[in-house]
């Protein structure tokens, strides 16, 4: 990894990559410190204090903490996430979507990114709205009423609009695939919380405690086992062999080689952890808008999904919604990743590719039998991924029932180790593509 780096940065080109997407970085890490405005910060830091269910959770993780900060980029990405999530879900009911879907080109992918985009500015519009009355009886704005709270609402949304240039302006001049590395700094940038919180646990306020540092030491050792663990289920793929017929041509033979198609265990990536992440939250900011304060009061159907909800973000609900959510939970990763996956990884398209390039899988005929070889292996590959993806997300819930304020837990993990292997990849890629001598002869 330090080799493909110190790679990457003798390479001029990619060298101002990568610049450029440190700058951008740069910008969004700012961001995150610019309160939006009529916000009384000292009422905000008390409120945050005294909050017992809230959304600091997995938002705040994700947002590089500038949820709980109530800045410009306080609803991150999510709303444009949720967006991409039901454009998805439309394009296998709408028959206009789903041949745009397929057709892959560029005007085509354009057509949907804008559909992405508009649908996205509505999610912004009602998540801002959940945030503003959600904090407008905790008396945190200088002064509450319409005028502030449209420049509340406004506030957020360009600041949601702001993270998808910034995403869009690195996956294109920068690192590819900038809206996971916006998740992804914004994850790595509470690591120094944790810090302070494992040295809490060693020094307390009556001295060093030996309890303390084993308890540490604990959560080192889980996280070293739960990265390996990631890493392993990331990097697994099942290698199915394919051999090319000869032929001739003229004088010249081709063709009689051996060869295979990679397909990765979690070939969905962290993108099912994400979608489902922000699937879970989201009925919670719809229910801020109608006020969570009566609707604690009454104690019905609505604020028990609001707490059920927010289980996925915040450790401060009943142990009856945790369970009920790990699960929900649990199930919402395995069915994304299966979506995802049928996205990604057509097998009736590769099937015909092997067939038309006189290729086949030995002991499977070309045709229908190897597009259901071929959906046979993923759908078991997806069903294996898909769970152990939603064992490692749920397991560190474990800790909610402990006195640990720890935000990093499984779900974190996955998206940081996915999206930094997936830039040690486009990093080689980039290499690769400028034939840099020093990487092809390691």
């Amino acid at each position: 990894m330090f080799k493909t780096l110190k790679n990457a940065l003798k390479t001029p080109e990619v060298r101002k990559k990568l610049l450029y997407t440190l700058l951008l970085i740069v910008v969004f890490r700012f961001g995150c410190y610019i309160t939006v405005p009529g916000v009384d910060i000292v009422a905000l830091n008390e409120s945050m204090q005294q909050s017992t269910v809230s959304l600091t959770g997995l938002i705040d993780t994700i947002s590089g903490g500038a949820f709980s900060r109530l800045s410009i980029f306080a609803m991150s990405i999510s709303p444009y996430i949720t967006a991409q999530i039901v454009i998805q879900l439309l394009s296998m009911i709408i028959p206009s979507l789903e041949a745009l879907t397929k057709d892959g080109g560029p005007e085509a992918k354009a057509k949907i990114n804008r559909y992405t985009k508009i649908l996205c500015l509505v999610l912004s519009l009602v998540e801002g709205l959940g945030i503003y009355f959600s904090y407008s009886s905790s008396g945190i704005f200088i002064n509450p009423g319409f005028l502030t709270g449209f420049i509340v609402v406004m506030s957020l949304v360009a600041g949601t609009s702001m993270l998808i240039w910034l995403g869009e302006q690195i996956t294109k001049s920068g690192i590819e695939n900038g809206i996971s590395m916006l998740i992804f700094v914004g994850i790595v940038s509470g690591f120094p919380g944790l810090v302070t919180t494992l040295k809490n646990l060693m020094f307390t306020a009556t001295g060093f405690s030996t309890k303390g540092l084993l308890l540490a030491i604990a959560i080192i050792v889980g996280a070293i086992v739960l990265i390996a663990a990631v890493v392993f289920i990331q990097e697994a793929e099942r290698r199915i062999p394919v051999q090319y017929a000869k032929k001739v041509v003229g004088r010249k033979m081709y063709g009689g080689q051996s060869t295979h198609i990679p397909v990765k265990l979690a070939m969905a990536g962290v993108m099912p952890i994400i979608f489902a992440s922000s699937f879970m939250t989201f009925p919670a900011m719809i229910i801020q808008i109608f006020g969570k304060s009566a609707l604690e009061a009454q104690k019905g159907f609505i604020y028990g999904l609001y707490q059920f909800s927010m289980a996925t973000s915040s450790s401060q609900v009943p142990w009856q919604y945790s369970l009920a959510n790990a699960v929900v939970y649990f199930v919402l990763i395995v069915l994304f990743t299966y979506f995802y996956t049928t996205l990604v990884f057509s097998p009736a398209e590769i099937s015909n590719n092997i067939k038309q390039n006189g290729g086949f899988i030995p002991g499977i005929r070309t045709g229908k039998p190897t597009t259901e070889y071929l959906e046979s292996v993923i759908n078991k590959l997806t069903l294996v991924g898909g769970v152990c993806l939603s064992f490692i997300a749920i397991i560190p819930m474990l800790l909610r029932f402990s006195n640990l304020n720890i935000s990093f837990g499984g779900t974190t993990i996955l998206i940081v180790v996915g999206v930094a292997l997936e830039m040690m990849r486009q990093l080689e890629s980039q290499l690769v593509m400028r034939h840099y001598k020093g990487f092809l002869e390691k």
